[in-house]
């Protein structure tokens, strides 16, 4: 036991030993290296830094010109050569320019009539057609039929029509025998007055109800659709349902 554990001692003094005297030559090792590297990055830098100056030195400048300080295009013959722009002095214009006139030589001054005062212009009759007697008329311009809006377009109303008279449709025989349910969704053209004047069907569960659902919107009675204190013709849509009553 005495042996061996001087044989250890004497190993673990050897080892400190040993590192004690190679601690110097490794530290400088150790600094020489990270010096050399630090040098290194720094050279790559220092160089890219230069390579990249002067490739911006070489960049081109773009300077940006309106159209107006262009000057005339090169031409195309090769024999003649370019023209300087000159701006040449100003033409003074000889047309447009008022001269004065002598009072006798300028025109009278004219009114013209208001269409109030055209619609109350007498109109004299022609020779031949009872001597020269004159009938004074108003001239009107009749504004044209308004046409029913399409069926598809938007009207404004302030107020839309409201059911007065409302008509069941009659239930087909087919249909109560097939024991057949469905619903159709009518599209009601309302007149001026609050009358059906024209239906189209824009949804149907069974074309069996087509007909009878048609008949009875033709019967139904509105309150006419307002826009601006005056009635107007507008769409509205009504559905009848088809029901049972089992």
């Amino acid at each position: 036991m005495n042996e061996n554990t001087l044989v250890m001692g004497n190993q673990s003094e050897y080892g400190a030993f040993e590192l004690k005297r190679l601690y110097p030559r490794n530290y400088s090792l150790g600094m020489t290296i990270a010096v050399l590297i630090h040098l290194l990055l720094i050279g790559t830098y220092i160089f890219i830094e230069s390579i990249t100056r002067e490739d911006d030195s070489n960049i081109a400048t773009v300077r940006i010109l309106k159209y107006s300080e262009l000057g005339p295009p090169p031409s195309l013959d090769n024999n003649v050569q370019q023209q300087l722009a000159v701006s040449a002095p100003a033409i003074k214009p000889n047309i447009g320019i008022p001269t004065p006139v002598p009072d006798a030589e300028a025109p009278k001054e004219q009114t013209i009539a208001t269409q109030q005062e055209m619609n109350k212009v007498a109109a004299p009759i022609g020779e031949g057609s009872g001597g020269g007697v004159q009938i004074t008329q108003d001239l009107k311009v009749e504004a044209p039929n308004d046409a029913p809006p399409d069926i598809n377009a938007f009207v404004p109303v302030e107020k839309m029509p409201q059911v007065v008279v409302s008509v069941p449709p009659v239930y087909p025989d087919l249909a109560k025998r097939a024991g057949i349910e469905g619903t159709v969704y009518v599209k009601i053209l309302v007149s001026k007055e609050g009358k059906p004047i024209k239906t189209v069907v824009i949804k149907s569960d069974s074309e069996v109800f087509n007909q009878p659902a048609i008949d009875a919107a033709m019967k139904f009675v509105f309150t006419p659709a307002i826009q601006h204190k005056a009635p107007v013709m507008v769409w509205v849509v009504v559905p009848f349902r088809f029901r049972l009553n089992n």
